[in-house]
């Protein structure tokens, strides 16, 4: 079996565990409320198999995407900077935020795993219309100026890609040494808690 092959095995069986984990903490909660346990140890679980397999990312992970210039993937530059359709954005937990639906999948693994970890990690912001770019450079001013945001059509949350993190110092730590593993990467000087996602190419 291929490399390709092995990983394909590794995402299947992740994906397995995390559906059964979901199953369970389902019926832990109609049984008894008041205790999420199940749910965390069963992180737990799938963490610490993910970490004797050599990865720790299920699913859109082990995907490779096509990517132009730009570093965007083809399939997504299609739709246009702040244009991408709802079917193609995945919910980030149980947030309003929401970002390009293989990015978004795997920031909430990342962010299942750091909290049986002990580690709490928050979101402030995600996906952005150009509409919502418009308003934030007019706000914060651009970053090319001094300022906090993209120009209006180029920034990374325009392509569901960036996500805007609350992060205690122990959370920034611990993405320091974690986020690259999950495709997260801190990239934007001044911003340490902006990430953005990239996805493996092919």
């Amino acid at each position: 079996m291929g490399i390709e092959g092995v990983n394909n095995r590794i995402a299947d069986i992740q994906s397995r565990i995390l559906a059964l984990q979901t199953q369970q903490a389902t019926k832990t909660t109609s049984a008894s409320p008041a205790t999420g346990t199940t749910s965390a140890s069963g992180a737990s679980f799938a963490s610490a198999l993910a970490d004797a397999m050599g990865t720790q990312t299920a699913g859109a992970s082990n995907k490779s995407y096509t990517l132009n210039s730009k570093g965007i993937p083809t399939e997504l530059a299609a739709y246009g900077n702040g244009k991408i359709p709802a079917n193609a954005l995945g919910r980030v937990g149980n947030t309003n935020h929401k970002l390009w639906a293989p990015a978004a999948e795997s920031l909430n693994q990342m962010i299942a795993d750091a909290k049986a970890q002990g580690v709490t990690i928050g979101i402030t912001d995600s996906y952005r219309s150009y509409e919502e770019q418009v308003d934030v450079a007019r706000r914060k001013g651009l970053y090319s100026q001094g300022g906090l945001a993209a120009k209006p059509g180029t920034s990374e949350h325009g392509w569901g890609m960036a996500t805007d993190l609350d992060l205690n110092s122990k959370a920034q730590a611990w993405m320091r040494a974690n986020g690259e593993k999950y495709g997260f990467v801190e990239n934007v000087p001044r911003e340490p808690w902006h990430w953005a996602y990239k996805p493996k190419t092919a």
